[in-house]
């Protein structure tokens, strides 16, 4: 192991000794030098994922999260400089955290919040205009075989939990009071402007944003859909993308007069 990496797992496990070698040219206590870098680069990564997941942090409390992330950490060091992307293993490894068992909703409230962060750092893209949206929608020979490009933050979550509830509550959306989290629940996210959304949607949304997202025209999405959720209700999801500007191509793209 060189010099530089003993450092690096020293630096992110507290219970290793400060390497052999390391210098100060300024001189003074090397070990102390050592220990308040180690905490600053622990503290700065805590603090980063309780930026990405504030409802596990507030789910759990100061104390459990903390110490959760500091095993992380030593697991899963950073692999990039953006500290946006730091987290992406979290969800998993709550999920095989034994003492979050406790809190059998927490790894998808993780989720959750991961595919937010998501959305918020997607590319841009601009929505279809309503006029052409209007002109395909009332093209019924074409209709089925019409495919639609979603915004790039558009993104799904199917549950065993009300994650959507949870997510809404903790961000002064909802009532906790009342809330059971051991209800099943699917959600969209999405970004709209710079304002990351979420939304608990029926299962049949869900499939059909996911096979609408995978290239199927809108009549096989919507038939999908159906066989997922019976009660799929193809005009109000359409509704709600459209509202939220995610429709940003449409193939073929119909022609509207001047």
């Amino acid at each position: 192991m060189t010099l530089q990496q003993a450092f690096s797992a020293a630096v992110l496990a507290p219970q290793h000794a400060c390497p052999q070698g390391i210098i100060s040219p300024s001189g003074g206590d090397i070990l102390s030098r050592f220990s308040v870098y180690r905490n600053n680069v622990q503290s700065g990564l805590i603090n980063a994922l309780e930026s990405s997941f504030p409802v596990v942090a507030q789910l759990v409390g100061e104390a459990f999260f903390n110490a959760m992330a500091q095993l992380f950490i030593q697991k899963h060091p950073p692999q990039n400089p953006v500290m946006s992307t730091y987290g992406r293993q979290f969800a998993d490894f709550i999920q095989g955290f034994a003492p979050a068992n406790k809190v059998p909703y927490l790894a998808d409230v993780a989720r959750l919040e991961r595919l937010c962060v998501q959305a918020f750092h997607a590319a841009d893209a601009s929505p279809v205009a309503p006029q052409t949206l209007a002109l395909a929608l009332s093209t019924p020979d074409t209709l089925d075989q019409l495919r639609m490009t979603l915004h790039p933050s558009v993104a799904t979550l199917h549950s065993p939990y009300a994650v959507a509830a949870l997510w809404a509550a903790h961000h002064g959306q909802g009532q906790i009071k009342g809330l059971d989290p051991l209800q099943p629940q699917s959600t969209l996210v999405l970004r709209n402007g710079l304002s990351v959304e979420v939304f608990a949607v029926r299962s049949g949304c869900v499939a059909f944003v996911r096979f609408m997202k995978s290239g199927c025209p809108l009549g096989e999405a919507a038939a999908y859909a159906l066989q997922a959720d019976p009660l799929f209700d193809l005009s109000q999801s359409l509704a709600l993308l459209i509202s939220q500007g995610a429709i940003t191509e449409l193939q073929p793209s119909p022609e509207v007069s001047p």
